[in-house]
This record gives structure tokens, C-alpha cells and sequence, in this order.
């Protein structure tokens, strides 16, 4: 499928994306993306993958999308805002990062996804498809950067420069061909450095890598034992991911709010004090978190988590 057509029906799928919720979408030719190989290579013989051992699997998945969906042509690629300015009341809690604050997000865009690939289907009953979410080996920073969504910024994330990088990426995979967004060339993060100067763990490299031993984002989820008091006297008590390097970048300063209410925090979350948190029992536990990214972490170790992290918060 070629020209006008093309055009048209690429054009119908996009605004069934945005109706479907999605704040950005845009459309990549599949391809090996072999110039992402050796930093990827590099990172992980480095060790900075740190607890994340699933990394060192099916590594050649990560770069050709075929490998997932055998006939690849199209990789569509969505945005779903989640940036928030409310947030925790009180300034002496554990802090939860913004995206945590809601309902877990692989399940609200997987969901999305596949309803996508449902109209897809109505127009092309034979396309196969298989969608994405922060759960399988695809560089969906890459693909967002291929599908023209933005760039990706020093801090390694991905930055639109309406949303800046307060959005989840989402990855449709499919059999057929569409009309194909521009990858975005341009480097809008220029000689800025705020997120490599402000994270105070020092876990940002110079070439768009994290390394993931230090970063408090994933010592914080990702480790499987808790956490110990030397590691968090830099964690400004947090206590589930970070967002300190997007807070300080500038093409987050004036983003809108989401309207997603399945992201919103809690009012209880949202007010609970620091004694609240220290006396936290498995039921309340479930209860806050059952149905959000925090379930990743067991009961005991996040509770250790903020008894640790509260005795020595600075």
C-alpha cells in the first residue's frame, strides 16, 4: 500500500490512537537498529544493568523487532502522558514517583494497544500484531525516537517537546505497511546538563546511558534485598523511583498536567504521614498498592525500604 491511501488510512489509525486515550503517536519502518548494538554491548559488559540480569537475555530481540513478530514491517509507537502536579502533601514521607502514583500502566497501554490493533484488524483482517509495554526485549526509546516522538535526552529518556518525558511508551508490531513518520534527528538538549548535574548519585554517563548500580530508580525497585543505609543518604527518601532528572530538565518546566484518572494519586496516598507510613502493615499495603507499579517490590523489603530510608532521609 502505497501513496494517497496509505496516507489516508495511517492518518485514521493515529486519531483512533488519540481516541483511545494515547497523548502521542507516530509510525517507524521496521528495521535492525544496528547502531545501537555496541553501546547496548558496552553497557551491559560493564555491569551497569546492574540487578537487572533479564537484560543478558534474548538480546538480539532488542534491536530487530522481527525477532517478536516474525514479518515485521511497521512499529507504531504511542505516548501516554502521566506527568501530574499533585503529588504527596507531606515533606517528611517516602516519596513515590509519578508514575506509580496510579493503576500499573503496562496493563492501562497493552490494553489500549491491543483495542488498537483490533480497529487495525477491521481493516486489515489479516494483520498480525503483538503489543509492548516496558516488558519484553524492544528499545522502546529507540523506536519513540524513530517513530518522531522526540529525542532522547541526556538522562537516557525520551523528551517531546510538548510533553517533555513524563509519558510511558507503547509498542504496536505489525505485518503491514503504513505511511512512516520522520525519525527525529535534532538534539534539543544542546549544552544542558542539569540532569547529570543534579542526579545525586552520579548515575548518568555522558553517552544517554544510566548506570542502573547506582541509579536510585532501580536500586529501589529492581534490588531484591533491602536497601542498607549507606546506599539511601543521597535518596532524598526515596523510596520507588526517581524524578529528580526530569524535574530539573527545562523541557519539563511548563508541561501540562495528565487527565488519566486511572494514573491520579490516591487521597489517601496522597495525605498519609510519616507515621502512617511507618507503621504500615501488609493490609494496607494491598490495599494502596495491590493494583500499582509498588506491588513489583514484596511487602517486607518495602517496608524495610522506608524504615531505612526514613532514618537517614537527608
Amino acid at each position: 500500500m502505497a501513496g494517497e491511501p496509505a496516507k489516508y488510512v495511517t492518518e485514521s489509525i493515529k486519531e483512533k490512537a488519540l481516541s483511545l486515550g494515547f497523548d502521542l503517536v507516530g509510525i517507524a519502518r521496521s528495521r535492525r537498529l544496528l547502531e545501537y548494538e555496541n553501546i547496548f554491548t558496552e553497557w551491559r559488559l560493564a555491569g551497569m544493568n546492574g540487578n537487572m540480569n533479564y537484560l543478558q537475555k534474548n538480546t538480539d530481540a532488542r534491536f530487530d523487532p522481527s525477532i517478536l513478530l516474525p514479518g515485521t514491517r511497521t512499529v507504531i509507537v504511542t505516548g501516554l502522558n502521566y506527568y501530574t502536579d499533585i503529588i504527596q502533601e507531606q515533606n517528611d514521607v517516602p516519596l513515590i514517583s509519578r508514575y506509580a502514583f496510579g493503576n500499573d500502566y503496562h496493563f492501562i497501554i497493552k490494553n489500549k494497544l491491543n483495542e488498537l490493533l483490533l480497529y487495525i484488524k477491521s481493516i486489515f483482517p489479516d494483520a498480525r500484531g503483538k503489543a509492548f509495554c516496558d516488558s519484553s526485549a524492544i528499545l522502546e526509546k529507540a523506536w519513540a525516537v524513530e517513530a518522531g516522538l522526540g529525542w532522547q535526552g541526556k538522562n537516557s529518556l525520551v523528551i517531546n517537546e510538548s510533553f517533555g518525558s513524563f509519558f510511558f511508551i507503547g509498542i504496536l508490531l505489525l505485518d503491514i505497511d503504513l505511511d512512516y513518520d520522520e525519525p527525529f534527528h535534532e538534539d534539543k538538549c544542546g549544552s544542558c546538563s542539569l540532569c547529570i548535574d543534579h542526579c545525586p548519585v552520579r548515575a548518568i554517563n555522558k553517552n544517554r546511558t544510566v548506570d542502573a548500580r547506582k541509579c536510585i530508580s532501580s536500586l529501589t525497585i529492581e534490588k531484591k534485598e533491602p536497601l542498607i543505609r549507606e546506599e539511601v543518604q543521597k535518596f532524598n527518601r526515596r523510596v520507588f523511583g526517581c524524578d529528580i532528572c526530569q524535574e530539573v530538565c527545562p523541557w519539563n518546566k511548563n508541561i501540562k498536567s495528565h487527565n488519566h484518572p486511572e494514573l491520579y494519586i490516591s487521597d489517601v496516598l496522597r495525605k498519609m504521614k510519616k507515621n502512617e507510613w511507618l507503621t504500615l502493615d501488609r493490609q494496607k499495603y494491598e490495599k494502596l498498592f495491590r493494583h500499582t507499579p509498588v506491588a513489583r517490590v514484596r511487602f517486607e523489603i518495602f517496608k524495610k525500604n522506608i524504615e531505612t530510608v526514613l532514618s537517614n532521609p537527608a
